[in-house]
């Protein structure tokens, strides 16, 4: 479901309609409770409600600023994931432009098939939550293939073909770290905590009385608007390939590789 809402809607519409649902429901509470009852308003709970709302908000907001923090790192460490894929990818055919002619070209397709199968193939299955390994399995054969279809001769194509035996090492194994990172989410716990820690401060709120009802419904929705933004974060953040907030594939379309693109 969340999946479905960060590909199929923009995140400032989910944003509106996260924190206006979470407003609005705070204000239809506010206004119910204070006519179903009306000895609220005068405060008499407030001390009581206070300690709660505290405590309560205490907890949450550690729990809450950890998580975002969490996943902002995870977010960060995706985005370097993916950009060193594609400079080791650039690396390699750097490397292997001092093969002769039909190797070089046998390396050069194969990183061709290899990117477009990453961008055009792999990519869409990451960012619908249907991350595969097996999308690219066969691309990363070939490139193996490729090269190891060489023998270097000299000191000069031995160096060269010894590097771009390790880029395409770390190819590998970026291309695993991407796709891991594609299949983590918040585990359940945190996610209980995340988003039933906001069914629980919200309806305290409500409980907090004040005389003047526009202060209360300001009081209500300041808490409300914050938790709905909070909450959008989380879900945008939680998910690296879907979104408008999501990581790019464009690092694989960049400098050396932008010629199997053209």
């Amino acid at each position: 479901m969340i999946l479905w809402l960060l590909n199929h809607l923009s995140t400032f519409f989910l944003g509106l309609l996260l924190v206006g649902g979470f407003v609005a429901l705070a204000i239809g509470g506010s206004v119910a409770a204070r006519r179903r009852f009306p000895h609220l308003a005068g405060g008499d709970h407030n001390e009581m409600v206070g300690v709660a709302l505290g405590m309560f908000g205490a907890i949450y907001g550690i729990i809450l600023a950890f998580v975002v923090v969490t996943l902002w790192t995870q977010l960060e460490n995706t985005q370097s994931i993916v950009a060193t894929e594609a400079t080791d990818l650039a690396l390699v055919v750097r490397s292997a432009e001092v093969f002769p002619a039909a190797e070089r070209a046998r390396v050069e397709r194969s990183v061709s098939d290899y990117v477009h199968a990453v961008v055009e193939t792999q990519w869409p299955l990451m960012r619908e939550g249907r991350p595969s390994y097996e999308a690219t399995a066969d691309q990363t054969h070939a490139l193996y293939t490729a090269l190891q279809a060489y023998e270097p001769a000299g000191p000069r194509s031995e160096t060269f073909y010894g590097e771009a035996v390790a880029h395409l090492n770390d190819v590998a194994a970026q291309r695993r770290a991407r796709v891991t990172m594609a299949e983590t989410s918040l585990p359940p716990l945190l996610q209980v905590l995340v988003y039933g820690g906001a069914l629980v401060i919200l309806p305290l709120t409500l409980l907090f009385g004040l005389r003047s009802l526009k202060m209360q419904l300001l009081f209500v929705s300041a808490v409300a608007g914050l938790i709905g933004f909070s909450l959008l974060l989380v879900m945008a953040l939680d998910r690296p390939f879907a979104g408008e907030l999501s990581v790019s594939p464009a690092p694989f379309k960049e400098a050396a590789l932008a010629q199997f693109w053209q």
